[in-house]
């Protein structure tokens, strides 16, 4: 009850991203219905619908990734002081922001039921009754173990890695400090260097990949008529590669800004950079990882562009729609998180063109780094297929 109250008074902006993680679970919830449809309306075809649930990996990654973005910008689930006084500690916060997340992806996941239900016929009275029998197998009964499983599976996942994303943290002996010493500068992210030897690595496996005769492939379509199911493993590492690699880069750019004599509006952008770089940095390579997708998609086909049905628009427009709006949630847990250093700086005196010029500042060094990087390893990843 606790958690349904929160919900009606949060503020709309809350609401909208609430709403946006509903309608990803719907997305994905119907996807996996249509894919069971496809199962239980061609039984001959288990290689085919093994693949048709292998593509729907990708929508569920990226709900799961939104839903925990979401999680961790929501107001009313976040610890403040003097609630744990009335039982309201960090763990029974993080309680409630699980059962927030649970209740959005429940109310998409029913959303889909019923659109699925629609669209298969067995729900009349409404327009385009039975619009896709024949592919959602219409006049077959569902098994109903696995339309239950594939409903709560975003809902699961999702509440899981929200759960273990907001846990608390306990603090060992010495991690105390004095609020009135400085904060010391933040650690440079690990994972550059592994992410630097996963990008290479997949395309090493894709390049080699590629070279054989593509038997036992998964079907593609357009000018490739079968791709080896390592061409598309190696694509997927580099994918891997260039997300973990995300907050090193914006922690390098963040360094770049503040060498050679910078200014203050430099300095601050950089070490703005550099103490958001694991927050934003690892969206912002999801994002990137999604574009080298696309790039390769288009330099793959060229002009002529592929037959795709309506499930694989929604697909991509699912990946393409919930990892945009993760980097923009980010983006404003970044804000949140500053919000008081911002503040102490206007106190001082910091006109705010100061602000909006180190905003700018970081957002063309993030561009200058990672739009060539896109560019590159998109077009190389194309190079494999189109050779």
């Amino acid at each position: 009850m606790l958690a349904l109250r929160l919900a009606r008074g949060a503020h709309p902006l809350v609401l909208l991203r609430r709403l946006a993680v509903s309608a990803a679970s719907a997305g994905t919830g119907f996807l996996l219905l249509c894919t069971l449809g496809y199962a239980v309306g061609h039984p001959d075809a288990a290689r085919a619908s093994a693949l048709r649930l292998a593509w729907c990996a990708a929508p569920l990654a990226a709900t799961v990734h939104l839903a925990v973005a979401v999680a961790r910008t929501d107001p009313a689930t976040r610890p403040r002081a003097g609630l744990s006084a009335v039982g309201l500690g960090p763990g029974r916060m993080m309680l409630l922001s699980a059962i927030s997340t649970a209740v959005s992806c429940l109310l998409g996941s029913l959303l889909a039921l019923a659109l699925f239900l629609h669209l298969r016929g067995d729900i009349s009275g409404l327009p385009l009754d039975g619009g896709a029998a024949e592919l959602l197998g219409a006049g077959r009964p569902m098994p109903l173990p696995a339309v239950f499983t594939l409903l709560l599976l975003v809902p699961l996942a999702a509440t899981a890695a929200g759960a273990v994303a907001l846990r608390p943290r306990q603090l060992k002996p010495g991690d105390e400090q004095d609020p009135q010493a400085p904060e010391p500068p933040a650690p440079a992210p690990g994972g550059l260097p592994w992410g630097v030897a996963l990008m290479a690595a997949g395309l090493a496996v894709e390049t080699y990949a590629a070279r054989g005769t593509g038997t036992g492939g998964l079907p593609l379509p357009g000018p490739v008529a079968a791709a080896s199911a390592a061409v598309l493993a190696g694509w997927a590492v580099t994918a891997l590669g260039l997300a973990l690699a995300g907050p090193g880069l914006t922690f390098l750019c963040g360094r770049v800004l503040q060498s050679l004599r910078p200014g203050a509006a430099r300095l601050l952008a950089g070490r703005v950079l550099q103490e958001e770089a694991r927050r934003i940095g690892r969206p912002l390579g999801v994002v990137c990882a999604v574009a080298s997708g696309a790039i390769a998609a288009v330099s793959l086909y060229g002009d002529g562009a592929p037959r795709t049905g309506p499930l694989t628009l929604l697909g991509v427009t699912l990946v393409g729609g919930c990892t945009v709006l993760t980097l923009l949630t980010a983006a404003v847990e970044a804000r949140q998180a500053r919000a008081h250093t911002t503040a102490a700086l206007l106190r001082l005196g910091a006109p705010m063109s100061l602000l909006r010029g180190a905003a700018g500042l970081r957002a063309i060094a993030l561009f200058t780094v990672f739009a060539p990087l896109t560019w590159a390893i998109g077009t190389l990843a194309a190079v494999p297929l189109t050779s």
